[in-house]
């Protein structure tokens, strides 16, 4: 096994070209770990939130990385500013649950399309605002919405929805919708696009 490998590295918060590649030693995996070699990668708002020094907790320099390899409709919605009123007309009580992934920009017109008694539930930041300004939580919140954010790991899904997952990876039945396919070499190029959100669908970089 050779003892290096290329990898994009981070000395520490800035714009996309902060952005590295270098040589670095191939890691030692610990009791219990699995060591794999990458082939492709997609980026992650994840990754993006901690290169512009947004992220607690985190130490650099760092080989910044979440994925290294999902979903189906029966509508598709475009986002006008008003999805609610266009959930209201497929599901006149609303949904029974949403899930917010632009952030808290879209997070009012998200608890507008869900039924009373129904579950927002909010885990993506891709507007790169992280708070709600001046939030009155009777006003905010629809009355009898549930709102929740989840941040969690593999670990906390149901292992039976996991592994069917996997399973659907395995027969290659799981689709994910690319936008743009990058080299590892075009890793500032790729930040750089997701920031200014000039891509619709996940980034690859292959290795």
């Amino acid at each position: 096994m050779a003892e290096t490998m290329r990898a994009v590295v981070l000395d520490g918060p800035g714009p996309p070209e902060a952005l590295v590649i270098r040589e670095i030693p191939v890691p030692e995996p610990l009791p219990g770990w699995v060591l794999i070699r990458v082939m492709a990668f997609g980026l992650n708002r994840s990754e993006l939130h901690m290169r512009l020094g947004l992220a607690e907790g985190v130490t650099f320099p760092r080989v910044p990385g979440i994925e290294a390899a999902g979903a189906g409709a029966d509508h598709v919605l475009i986002d006008d500013g008003q999805v609610a009123a266009q959930v209201g007309r497929i599901l006149p009580g609303g949904a029974d649950a949403a899930l917010e992934l632009v952030g808290t920009p879209t997070l009012p017109d998200t608890l507008r399309s869900v039924r009373v008694h129904g579950v927002v539930c909010f885990t993506g930041m891709l507007s790169n605002q992280w708070t709600v300004r001046d939030f009155y939580p009777i006003d905010y919140l629809p009355r009898g919405v549930r709102l929740t954010a989840y941040g969690g790991e593999a670990a906390d899904l149901p292992p039976r929805l996991l592994q069917d997952f996997l399973n659907g990876v395995s027969a290659g039945t799981a689709a994910v919708p690319v936008g743009r396919v990058y080299h590892l070499d075009e890793i500032v190029q790729a930040h750089a696009d997701m920031e200014a959100n000039r891509v619709s669908g996940k980034l690859v970089v292959l290795v």
